[in-house]
């Protein structure tokens, strides 16, 4: 018989049965348990597939092209971080590779791994840790300071070059909400408990 405490007043219940858009609420204190996410695999899933595909668009593609002179310098993600490698800045193209491509890249990639399975209600190899990486690659995504330098970037250069922004651009600019979106859909228990009966 499953157990849950509450964060309220560490009253230990049973737990309850709680549908889809539903609340499990505390007996003793009437504080919120728990809330259920309604259909939280299909929404993430979907979620993460935009994701997957947004995440792709803005690294085969060119952020912001600079024109100064009559020369065009068009500029990609891995192109900042060559720039930063060649001029000695080792440990900050390290950083930036892997929070704008390496942690974006594992979470998206793993919570496709791991929810797809779900989702067809079939066990994934290794889901458990591949759920645990996730959890710990999130905080290392930072695709939004990444764009907000981007945007600090365009406006002291707008005196000195024609800036015109690139579909990578526009596509880490839908990335961020949506991954957002991701994040808060997600029932971590509700996949953690499903991942557990498939095993």
């Amino acid at each position: 018989m499953p157990l849950v405490g509450c964060h309220h007043c560490d009253a230990v219940l049973v737990e309850p049965e709680v549908p889809d858009g539903g609340a499990a609420i505390c007996q003793r204190c009437g504080g919120t348990l728990f809330r259920r996410q309604r259909a939280t695999v299909e929404i993430t899933l979907a979620l993460s597939t935009a994701a997957a595909i947004l995440f792709v668009v803005a690294n085969a593609y060119p952020f912001l092209s600079f024109e100064m002179q009559g020369q065009t310098t068009r500029t990609t993600l891995s192109s900042g971080v060559f720039a930063l490698w060649d001029g000695g800045r080792y440990v900050i193209a390290l950083l930036v590779l892997g929070t704008t491509v390496i942690a974006p890249a594992l979470q998206i990639g793993l919570m496709l791994y791991v929810l797809a399975p779900l989702h067809f209600h079939r066990p994934a190899p290794f889901a458990v840790e591949a759920f645990r990486l996730v959890e710990r690659c999130r905080p290392w995504s930072m695709i939004e300071v990444f764009l907000i330098g981007i945007f600090v970037a365009v406006v002291k250069l707008s005196d000195m070059a024609e800036i015109v922004p690139g579909i990578a651009l526009w596509a880490f600019g839908l990335l961020i909400p949506i991954l957002a979106g991701g994040t808060s859909f997600l029932d971590a228990e509700l996949v953690w408990r499903e991942i557990g009966d498939l095993d």
